[in-house]
């Protein structure tokens, strides 16, 4: 059984597969400020909640913008897993040819929804991950990572309103039904949603053009669903992608027959 981690700026992405097949997936807060032992007990209890033996564990593939938090992560696998995990860096083999500048800028999990996005659906393609901040990636036809985009994230957007006015209050992210609103909340609802979508839309229209007009819009992150209701610039909505990135880089460096191996000493 292999484990695949996204660790992201709000939320780390787990999941679990066996046999080629995600069978298991969940999120747990990015707590930089966790041990070892505090991460691993969050661990252990989903395993304990899915009735799996940390001992069918036989490898573990790590995507992580918080460098931070890598030696902490490295050394509750080897307790909890008996197993060294393997991190997206410079030097992994990735199956897409990377023209960032320079390329080890490039956040690890731009590179893993790349892989996927090309491996799914074929190029040119664009990917879009709504998170802390909104990061739009291009892939070229011959597998080329061209480089994108990035902006604040919805949430982000939304806290720094309130945060930075005084008689702003903090509003759920919904929709509301017009554009047009006479109070406050859903007022601030409609700039923040219709105003995003505004700036998703421009965003994608450009980066299109550039690939030459034809390209499949890939998005993924936990407010993927609420942009694209609104747009018709967005083609698939995929939640598992950067997931599915992981295990696919996972098979290119490591091999697909490991997964369900020994354990590594």
């Amino acid at each position: 059984m292999l484990i695949v981690m996204d660790i992201g700026n709000t939320n780390t992405k787990c999941g679990l597969y066996r046999g080629g097949e995600l069978r298991h997936s969940w999120r747990i807060a990015t707590k930089t400020d966790l041990s070892s032992d505090e991460l691993g007990i969050q661990m252990m209890s989903f395993f304990d909640y899915l009735h799996i033996s940390p001992e069918e564990v036989c490898g573990i593939m790590i995507s992580s913008v918080i460098p931070s938090i890598n030696y902490t992560v490295e050394h509750m696998c080897r307790i909890y897993f008996h197993q060294k995990p393997h991190f997206v860096e410079p030097g992994i083999k990735t199956g897409i040819n990377i023209l960032y500048d320079p390329p080890k800028e490039l956040g690890s999990d731009r590179i893993v929804n790349a892989v996927a996005a090309y491996e799914k659906y074929g190029g040119p393609c664009i990917t879009v991950d709504f998170g802390t901040a909104t990061s739009f990636g291009a892939i070229s036809e011959k597998g080329e990572f061209l480089g994108g985009a990035i902006c604040p994230g919805i949430k982000t957007s939304a806290e720094a309103l309130t945060v930075n006015t005084a008689k702003l209050p903090r509003v759920e992210l919904l929709k509301p039904k017009t554009a047009i609103n006479r109070n406050t909340v859903n007022g601030m609802q409609a700039g923040i949603i219709y105003g995003y979508v505004g700036q998703v839309d421009y965003i994608l229209r450009k980066m299109k053009k550039e690939l030459g007009g034809k390209a499949k819009v890939i998005a993924t992150g936990g407010l993927a669903n609420v942009i694209a209701a609104e747009t018709e610039m967005i083609d698939v909505i995929d939640n598992l992608l950067t997931l599915q990135g992981l295990y696919l880089i996972y098979k290119k460096n490591i091999g697909e027959s490991t997964e369900e191996g020994a354990k590594e000493e």
